[in-house]
């Protein structure tokens, strides 16, 4: 951990989680034997884009001198993707204190054309030795359009969010969305005083890639689930009337005393009902 990866809360935040996953593939790629160093147009360290991420956040993480550990494996191979599954935990007293558990989707990917492709013999084996299959589960579908509640906010891409291919990073995307999410939530409760609330859930589907260009993008977020201690918030980032990410975040009221869910006032709930498509 670093001392810049906390935020407000004193906690790491939701964004860091996913740069850690992107540690640990790399790692599992490059460390052992998943890199084809020989033939770099087939090094999935650096030739494979996320397809979808799946992250679930299960308990606050804070800043210490004892290092996070990620297991990583294989759940399911496809002719042209492949899954990986993650748990991000610490080892205290002799106790696993499991942090967060996510899965990513990923697909190898030919630059040169701008197209996926499908695994090679090699690559199928050198996923199959870190294979631990377990049984699909229904993929909850994310939005594909938007609502007339939804907020806009314009996603301007800086030079150091773009990989040496052109594209956003991946993790890039969860920095986008939340600060479309903050926007929001800014303007829903304004005029309450502050209350604190952190991320359980982020699901994201990556579908055309973000390069970098001098005109924003456009991310679009609205409010569909109100509980009465959580809530969910979809978005979508769109070039023209075109989808390029579409995800769902649900957020949980937190108390900071506690550290535990809380029911906040009715008036923060019914302003977030308030935006709830009709």
């Amino acid at each position: 951990m670093r001392w810049a990866d906390l935020d407000v809360l004193g906690h790491v935040n939701n964004v860091v989680y996913v740069d850690y996953l992107q540690e640990a593939r790399v790692d599992l790629f490059r460390a052992n034997g998943a890199s084809r160093i020989d033939d770099p147009a087939d090094d999935l360290a650096e030739a494979a884009v996320v397809v979808r991420h799946e992250v679930s956040y299960l308990a606050p993480l804070t800043f210490g001198s004892r290092p996070v550990s990620i297991d990583c494996w294989v759940t399911e191979i496809r002719v042209a993707a492949f899954t990986l599954a993650y748990e991000l935990f610490q080892e205290r007293d002799g106790e696993r204190v499991v942090y967060a558990r996510a899965k990513t989707v990923l697909t190898p990917y030919v630059f040169a054309t701008e197209r996926p492709r499908r695994l090679s013999p090699v690559e199928r084996e050198t996923l199959s030795a870190y294979l631990e299959p377990e049984e699909r589960g229904a993929r909850v579908a994310l939005p594909a359009s938007r609502p007339e509640t939804a907020a806009h906010y314009p996603v301007q891409v800086r030079f150091s969010d773009v990989d040496v291919y052109g594209h956003v990073n991946n993790v890039k995307y969860f920095e986008y969305l939340q600060e479309a999410r903050i926007r929001l939530i800014g303007e829903v409760w304004k005029g309450l005083d502050p209350i604190s609330i952190v991320v359980a859930q982020t699901d994201v589907d990556y579908r055309v890639p973000i390069l970098f260009r001098p005109e924003a993008y456009d991310a679009w977020s609205w409010v569909a689930r109100v509980g009465t201690r959580s809530a969910t918030i979809e978005s979508l980032i769109l070039d023209g009337e075109t989808v390029l990410a579409r995800a769902r975040v649900t957020i949980v009221f937190f108390d900071q005393h506690t550290q535990r869910s809380t029911q906040p006032p009715e008036p923060y709930l019914d302003r977030l009902r308030a935006l709830l498509p009709s």
